[in-house]
């Protein structure tokens, strides 16, 4: 069957519950979401899921819109855009989630329920004991009116319970195939608490509704949540959304992906120099592939060949060293203006007023040799302060008995009219040749002097960039002349 079968015009939806940043997971899952609208000319909505206003604030919420921005995934419909299906945050639609919830009482869907926690916490441990499986019995589903009325006396506090029928639901997961799910793993389930807030079954199913989602694209760790959804869907009369669960994420390890093991937001990524088009390739693969053999795609070249029938159902590892690599590709990719943008920003925020066109002319010489934008404008740092702290290796280049040579070398030098990189290959290879050394032996001890390390942009071009006067001061001070 198609996964578009009976759908007039494809509606898929991002709707993130968030909590400080967006991770990589989630990330994916919009990246899915939007990859399918776009594939099939459809809406993608972004719906902010924020009854949580502990972890949903404001700050959150709009760190997980600027990294969509920065991945230039643009929803049709949702905050800052607006739609015919509005509001898009659930904190502006909770008097609707209580109609739905009274309306689903008043057609015996739903019923009030008094358990105190601490009472299902007595009943779940007691469960637990005797080796049945831990659910809500159904202690609030028969009461009779006087019993209600007792308890509304009583003035205990009261959710809705949603009241599951006693069958066997099956999901027809776009992914996945047939889900089976025995009726005795389905109990009934809270959709209004007793505060009156929403809990995400209810308020996901309803705005799936209200929205027109035709489609619902997610992580596998909600597939157990879906035959709640669905005959909750079911019983206010409408046609459920199609369900495809992703894989999960996972480290190298198998283990899943969570906040221990570091850079798992895309907020990382961004600061970290990554670029956009790197990131939303790499995502795309994780638990997609268009066939063996081909790594990079263009968005475009995504949009037009994605669909869910080349996802996996296995956990896809996420390989922060296979990024980088990504990432060096489309740095080697871009225009040259752009990295020295990128460059010369990056160098501002490490506190060094890197001149714009030295940045410029140093791009040619660093694009081949870098990964992220950090790791780019260390190559270069050596331009832009007054002098350089030998690293350790470098440091080791240039003890006491380099002091003669490097003398030679600035004064071989010292005596070149152009200064081009060309001209100072000629002079410096010719010292090489003369002296009996290697190349390593001979240029190691001179990028140690100029540059403070032993990696660094072609040894020729460094100077060039660095300049006659700066160039010979620092090897005149690594040989010990005053």
């Amino acid at each position: 069957m198609s996964d578009t079968a009976g759908s007039p015009q494809v509606r898929c939806r991002f709707a993130p519950a968030p909590s400080g940043y967006l991770h990589v997971g989630s990330a994916r899952t919009a990246l899915f979401s939007w990859l399918f609208a776009r594939h099939h000319g459809g809406a993608f909505v972004l719906r902010i899921e924020d009854t949580d206003r502990k972890r949903s604030t404001d700050e959150a919420i709009a760190l997980v819109i600027d990294s969509l921005r920065w991945l230039e995934l643009e929803w049709d419909e949702g905050p800052e855009v607006g739609g015919p299906f509005g509001p898009y945050r659930q904190t502006e639609r909770l008097e609707l989630y209580r109609e739905v919830a009274g309306r689903l009482v008043g057609e015996g869907h739903a019923y009030p329920c008094y358990c105190t926690p601490e009472e299902l916490e007595e009943r779940r441990k007691a469960a637990l004991a005797r080796g049945a499986t831990p659910g809500y019995d159904g202690r609030c589903r028969n009461l009779t009116e006087d019993e209600r009325r007792a308890r509304e006396a009583e003035g205990r506090a009261k959710a809705i319970r949603f009241a599951m029928p006693d069958q066997d639901v099956t999901v027809h997961d776009l992914i996945r195939g047939d889900v089976h799910f025995a009726a005795r793993d389905l109990t009934d389930y809270v959709v209004l608490r007793s505060d009156g807030t929403p809990t995400y079954l209810l308020s996901a199913a309803v705005d799936d509704v209200e929205m027109q989602m035709t489609h619902v694209i997610r992580g596998e760790d909600l597939l157990p949540s879906t035959p709640r959804q669905l005959q909750l869907i079911q019983a206010l009369g409408a046609e459920p959304p199609r369900y495809g669960h992703l894989p999960l994420i996972t480290t190298p390890g198998g283990q899943k992906l969570s906040k221990r093991h570091g850079s798992i937001s895309i907020e990382w990524y961004k600061e970290q120099g990554f670029l956009p088009e790197a990131v939303v390739n790499y995502l795309a693969l994780l638990g997609w592939s268009l066939d063996e053999k081909t790594t990079f795609l263009t968005r475009d070249e995504l949009i037009r060949a994605f669909d869910l029938s080349r996802v996996s159902h296995n956990p896809a590892a996420f390989d922060v060293q296979k990024l980088e690599w990504m990432n060096g590709h489309y740095i080697r990719e871009s225009p040259d203006a752009r990295i020295a943008e990128l460059l010369e920003k990056e160098l501002l925020h490490q506190g060094l007023d890197a001149d714009p066109e030295v940045v410029r002319r140093a791009v040619p010489a660093v694009k081949e040799r870098m990964s992220t934008i950090p790791k780019g404008a260390e190559l270069i740092r050596f331009l832009f302060v007054d002098r350089v702290e030998p690293d350790a290796k470098a440091a080791k280049m240039l003890g006491p008995e380099r002091g003669e040579y490097l003398r030679e070398v600035a004064g071989r030098l010292d005596s070149v009219g152009d200064w081009t990189h060309g001209e100072i290959e000629r002079v410096l290879r010719s010292l090489q040749e003369g002296s009996g050394l290697s190349a390593t032996q001979a240029f190691q001890p001179i990028r140690a002097a100029v540059t403070g390390t032993l990696v660094s942009p072609p040894l020729f071009e460094s100077l060039e960039l660095l300049g006659k006067e700066r160039s010979l001061e620092r090897l005149r001070a690594a040989a010990g002349v005053p």
